[in-house]
This record gives structure tokens, sequence and C-alpha cells, in this order.
């Protein structure tokens, strides 16, 4: 293959590189909101066990549902990124051997990207269920004081 031939190649594969680059600052931003969720878990549990919430038992217990909740929703956004990540990564390496190969791939190269868009909107959609529920518990905290 000669290097005329390599730089469309290249080019094809900037598309889903850009990709990665986009879901991994997401998923920097998911990660960073399930550790808050995890720390703030730890600290109501605490606050439990030690006996320390008294009268407002009830709302700690509360906040712990919705924290609950929150991780669920963003280990799935986490999961479905980290698809989103391994499909665009995939179909940079499917496009490198389409070309190499000179083989006929339009479907493989469509259903990849096509699933790792859908993994996107998933992770998304999932992140965004995230952040209602934290404004559900910041409404609960607010009521309290």
């Amino acid at each position: 293959m000669s290097l005329e031939n390599f730089i469309p190649v290249l080019q094809l594969s900037i598309a889903p590189v850009i990709v990665i680059s986009g879901v991994g600052l997401i998923l920097l931003s998911m990660t960073n909101r399930i550790a808050r969720v995890i720390d703030r878990s730890r600290e109501l549990s605490n606050i439990l066990r030690n006996d320390e919430a008294g009268s407002e038992k009830h709302q700690v217990r509360q906040q712990l549902v919705i924290l609950e909740r929150r991780s669920q929703l963003l280990r799935r956004a986490i999961e479905f990124a980290c698809i989103s990540l391994l499909l665009a990564a995939s179909l940079v390496i499917v496009l490198f051997f389409v070309v190499l190969m000179d083989i006929e791939a339009v479907m493989v190269i469509t259903l990849i990207f096509v699933s790792c868009m859908f993994s996107l909107i998933a992770a998304l959609i999932f992140f965004l269920m995230d952040v209602h529920a934290s404004l559900s518990a910041l409404k609960l905290e607010v009521k309290i004081m």
C-alpha cells in the first residue's frame, strides 16, 4: 500500500478518534460523579451507624435511596460509554483492515458506527437521569434545612 492510498484511511479514521476523545471526556465526568455519590453514601451511612442523624433519620435514609438509584444510573451510563468507546476503537481497526485487505464491508462499518452512536445515546440518557435524581436529592436536603 502506498502513502497516497493510506492517507484517505487516516482521514476516515479521524471521526471515530474524535468520538473516542469526546466520550472519554464524558466518561471522566461520569466517574467523577460516581465518586461523589460513593463518598456521600459513605458519609450518610456513617451518620446512621453512629446514630448522629437524630430526628432526621428518615431524610438520611431517603437520601441514601436516591444515592443508590444514582449509582445504578451512573453505572449504566459508564457501561454504555465504555461500549461506545470500544466500538469506536473497533471501527478504526476495521477501517484499516478493510482498506488493507481491499474488501467491501460497508454494512459492517455502518453497523459498528450506528451501534457506537446508540451506546453513546444510551449513556447520555442515563447520565441525564442521574442529573435529575441528584436534583431530587438536593430538593430533599434543602427541605430539611
